[in-house]
């Protein structure tokens, strides 16, 4: 049994309904599965609309190595510690997909004393939102192509006939592609419809991972059920041959997929290590998506906690600007204080130090001192501390700490903060729990008391192309965009459709600033490429896909779930 997972089974978990209880949350605003996971009903919120907010902490990072930089445990830390303060304190993550659990990067339920719990249910099925997610997917993926099979069998008059009108979809601008919760390669393109006449329309298509979905987004930004059945009626699945949009609402099959997620829209309440409350609800990716835990969960969270500390995917550059730029332009919601992770293993990396990878002993740099490397590597601290504070809300920089760091490479980290005006707190949650993250508590807490002047990157009258080099250029460091042709016909569509108002949501590598992995520290004088600019009118956002940035990734050559297994009693063993 791995470290982790012993220390969360150690711990015998508070019944789900006291948790809720000490929220202010009634029986009847629960369904409960089992007695350590809840859903809580959206009327929680409608019940509490004219209560005041709690404060809105956002936790993010800097680039991050391969092995991750414990966010997720510095969030779940930050609210123990909080609740050691006396503050109810409750924490708002996403559901981590099954993809990197099985693959590369292991589950998201934070580590040591810093962990939600159960970590197996966690990460694993959870409430079954990803399956819910994954089916409403799918069956309008069928219902695209069960559609463009009858086009052709029937003509306009028997399409009066049943009540329809034909849609003329034309088979070469299908943008609708399946989904599946697994690391598969193999299935970024496919060919469907082979075999016999009735067997569908032969076409290319493909795979994304489920926490690419359009649908897992809608479901992270809706306000409530009546506003995601509408964002599920407006998304793009094709245009026609006319080259207008054809939505699923066109397809008729917009609300049996509402159907299938009207479940999924109630967030979901699991704990922490010490027992405060963790709202675990929606899983889009940062680097594909949005990188942000719903809308719905935060608002809850707000009217029944002091202090909420939500947490948005990887670096400053990614889930934190979308964070401000998307999550909060759709909600209204502002954040009181940023929380920026950093350890001194990712800043050596950045100052170029070795590849690091999951599962392999660290390289000697990292397990000694090295100031020098530490040196190199502190200009990417401080451009995400820049970054962070280009939306004008107070930053505190977590230091996560390792027990390899030695005083003086935690000192000299300290410092960089200071000089771009950023507190820099080092926290031991990891081996403490809240006791550990009580000198960060008092931080986030100054911080969040702060004045602060909230401003969004960019206008939304702002043309596409100029909110794409804005953020090229302020938050990445781009010196110019450079735009295929597809790419600029994209552009070209989204204005003639009315969708150039849309926010941006960058689809673009988490290991570093660039477009490109390998390019580490605070990269310069770089071009973007832009390969392709696709819409999701029902999530509300454009997203331009980066170099070879994909939806689906892959398997490495020794995945996670080898060490993935049942013991003798039926308990999982191995997940970490």
């Amino acid at each position: 049994m791995n470290r982790d997972l012993e220390i969360a089974r150690s711990v015998t978990p508070r019944p789900i309904r006291d948790v809720a209880h000490d929220l202010g949350l009634s029986a009847d605003e629960l369904i409960l599965f089992g007695e350590t996971k809840a859903k809580v009903m959206l009327s929680a919120y409608s019940n509490r609309r004219e209560r005041a907010n709690g404060k809105y902490v956002v936790v993010t990072a800097i680039t991050p190595t391969p092995l991750g930089e414990g966010k997720t445990t510095t969030t779940l830390g930050l609210v123990q510690g909080l609740a050691r303060h006396g503050a109810r304190s409750v924490a708002c993550i996403r559901q981590p997909s099954q993809g990197p659990t099985f693959g590369i990067k292991g589950g998201a339920a934070g580590g040591g004393r810093a962990q939600v719990i159960p970590m197996e249910d966690f990460n694993l099925h959870l409430t079954g939102d990803f399956h819910a997610v994954t089916a409403a997917h799918n069956l309008i993926a069928a219902a695209l192509d069960a559609r463009l099979m009858h086009e052709r069998d029937f003509s306009d008059a028997g399409w009066a006939a049943r009540g329809l009108s034909r849609l003329r979809i034309d088979p070469r601008r299908i943008v609708w592609r399946r989904v599946l919760d697994t690391c598969d390669r193999a299935l970024r393109n496919v060919v469907v419809g082979l075999g016999a006449k009735s067997d569908g329309v032969e076409r290319s298509s493909g795979f994304e991972i489920t926490a690419a979905s359009e649908i897992m987004a809608c479901l992270a930004l809706a306000d409530d059920l009546v506003d995601l059945r509408r964002r599920i009626g407006r998304i793009i699945v094709a245009y026609n041959t006319e080259g207008q949009p054809v939505t699923t609402e066109d397809l008729g099959v917009a609300g049996a997929a509402a159907v299938l997620l009207k479940d999924a829209a109630h967030p979901n309440l699991l704990q922490t290590l010490e027992g405060q409350g963790v709202f675990v609800h929606a899983g889009p990716f940062a680097n594909i998506a949005h990188g942000n835990s719903s809308i719905v969960a935060d608002r809850i969270a707000l009217k029944v906690a002091d202090v909420v500390v939500t947490e948005s995917g990887f670096g400053a550059d990614i889930g934190l600007e979308k964070f401000f730029d998307i999550k909060c332009r759709t909600s209204g919601l502002v954040a009181d204080a940023v929380v920026l992770v950093a350890t001194v293993r990712a800043l050596k990396m950045h100052g170029g130090g070795p590849r690091v990878s999951p599962g392999k002993p660290l390289p000697e740099p990292y397990v000694r001192e090295d100031l020098g490397l530490l040196e190199a590597g502190l200009a990417n601290l401080v451009r995400h501390v820049e970054i962070a504070n280009t939306f004008g809300v107070p930053v505190v920089v977590a230091v996560n700490r390792f027990p390899q760091d030695t005083s003086r490479e935690l000192e000299r980290l300290r410092h960089a903060a200071a000089q771009v005006g950023s507190a820099a707190v080092v926290a031991n949650h990891w081996a403490e729990g809240g006791a550990g993250a009580l000198e960060l508590a008092d931080a986030v807490l100054e911080a969040a008391r702060s004045p602060k002047s909230f401003r969004f990157l960019y206008p939304l009258d702002a043309p596409l192309r100029g909110k794409i080099e804005t953020l090229a250029r302020t938050i990445y460091g781009a010196r110019d965009v450079e735009y295929t042709a597809a790419a600029e016909e994209d552009l070209k569509r989204c204005d003639q459709l009315g969708f150039g108002r849309f926010p941006v949501c960058m689809a673009k590598t988490h290991l570093s600033l660039s477009h490109d992995p390998e390019a580490k520290g605070v990269p310069r004088g770089f071009t973007l490429p832009i390969r392709e600019v696709r819409v999701s009118a029902g999530a509300g956002f454009v997203y331009p896909l980066c170099g070879d940035m994909q939806t689906m990734p892959g398997l490495p050559a020794r995945p996670s779930f080898m060490d993935i297994d049942l013991d003798s009693d039926g308990n999982v063993i191995g997940i970490s």
